[in-house]
């Protein structure tokens, strides 16, 4: 498959529906192996590396879920490329800032994607829309073991997946969700239960993992162990505590309409109005509104299906993106430029709020979290 036939069309996670968590954007689950008896890509020479990749490529390519997929050595892709598939969620940066002899292959769906000399030798990766944990490991795990039956992987007895960073041994599992939490942020309440998070053991990063901010009112939340439990344990535990985090946003939103539907409003129409006629607009700034009008959308201040229009948006506004529209190199004035130019053109059948939600009464929301609510 090229590079473009892939790109043309959006991930099926991107128009998969919201769920029962419309908070829930995507779950997203990662396998972490390497090669036995091959050193592992970090102390890889490049002639060690290229060797790995030569076994690796064509056991992955074999696979039946991977019937004419996008496989491709990183280092005959241009930086813009390897960008966008950064901004879409199927390599890391860090894998984008590998050259010769790393690798990816993507599913044509974009439902899996397979890192080729990233950290580890393989880094598998399973993303759905809305909280669908167990059905990505579900489909991944029949992967690996797919690839188990051509590769042998480095496995300790007592162990477990012998992998790069030590983080990562034992299951080699990172279990995430991307979630939408503007409720939590306007009640400020969002520190609280980011705080409660991470005191039981999970990790809270931005937009794009590690080391990332959040934008958008948006963060995913993931498993920090990796070794002592089994997969099935670590997912549902997981999975219990985005289910509740969702409900602590669902409750903050509907105080926030109960307390003041005024600010709710003025925030989401105030987006809706630098949305529909900004002629300059930053990616920071487009994604806060565009996370305002989501949560409009939700709400009722608009059509249901106004949240996808956002979700697409979010993506198709990223700069590598935006230079992929254009076929050519943009400046960041003139990214500022046409990003505005495709949210307007996009939103211009989007009537202004429903501002007929303020009169609706809301349920009384519970408390704030805890730590102690999410044992």
């Amino acid at each position: 498959m090229r590079f473009s036939t892939l790109i043309k069309h959006p991930a099926d996670w991107m128009t998969g529906g919201v769920g029962d968590h419309c908070a829930v954007l995507t779950s997203r689950i990662r396998l972490a192996r390497n090669l036995r008896n091959q050193p592992f890509p970090g102390w890889a020479k490049r002639d060690q590396r290229a060797a790995a990749l030569d076994i690796l490529r064509p056991a992955v390519e074999a696979l039946p879920a991977m019937k004419d997929a996008f496989s491709q050595e990183l280092g005959d892709l241009t930086s813009v490329q390897k960008q966008v598939l950064v901004e879409r969620h199927l390599i890391s940066r860090e894998h984008a800032a590998r050259g010769d002899g790393s690798g990816a292959v993507i599913e044509r769906r974009q439902t899996f994607s397979l890192m080729l000399n990233e950290e580890d030798h393989l880094r598998m990766q399973a993303i759905r829309p809305g909280l669908q944990l167990s059905a990505a490991f579900e489909g991944l795990s029949a992967l690996d073991t797919e690839l188990e039956s051509s590769l042998e992987f480095a496995f300790d007895p007592s162990l477990g997946y012998l992998t790069t960073c030590p983080t990562n041994l034992g299951t080699g599992l990172r279990a995430s969700a991307m979630l939408h939490l503007p409720g939590l942020v306007l009640s400020d309440q969002i520190g609280q239960v980011l705080q409660a998070v991470n005191k039981i053991g999970l990790a809270v990063r931005g937009l794009y993992g590690e080391g990332t901010e959040s934008l958008g009112n948006l963060y995913q939340i993931s498993n920090q162990s990796t070794l002592g439990e089994s997969e099935e344990t670590i997912i549902r535990r997981l999975e219990r505590v985005i289910s509740q985090v969702a409900q602590h946003e669902q409750n903050a939103r509907e105080k926030l309409l109960e307390d003041d539907p005024e600010m709710v409003a003025d925030k989401i129409g105030r987006a809706y109005g630098v949305l529909r006629h900004a002629y300059i607009i930053d990616s920071k700034e487009a994604l806060n509104h565009l996370s305002l009008l989501r949560l409009g959308g939700n709400l009722g201040f608009f059509p249901a299906e106004t949240g996808l229009l956002c979700d697409a948006l979010l993506m198709d506004i990223q700069p590598a993106h935006l230079q992929l529209h254009t076929g050519r190199k943009l400046s960041p004035e003139e990214r500022d430029s046409i990003r505005a130019q495709i949210v307007r053109s996009r939103l211009q059948s989007l009537d202004s709020p429903d501002n007929r939600i303020l009169s609706k009464e809301g349920e009384k929301p519970s408390e704030p979290p805890t730590p102690e609510s999410y044992e």
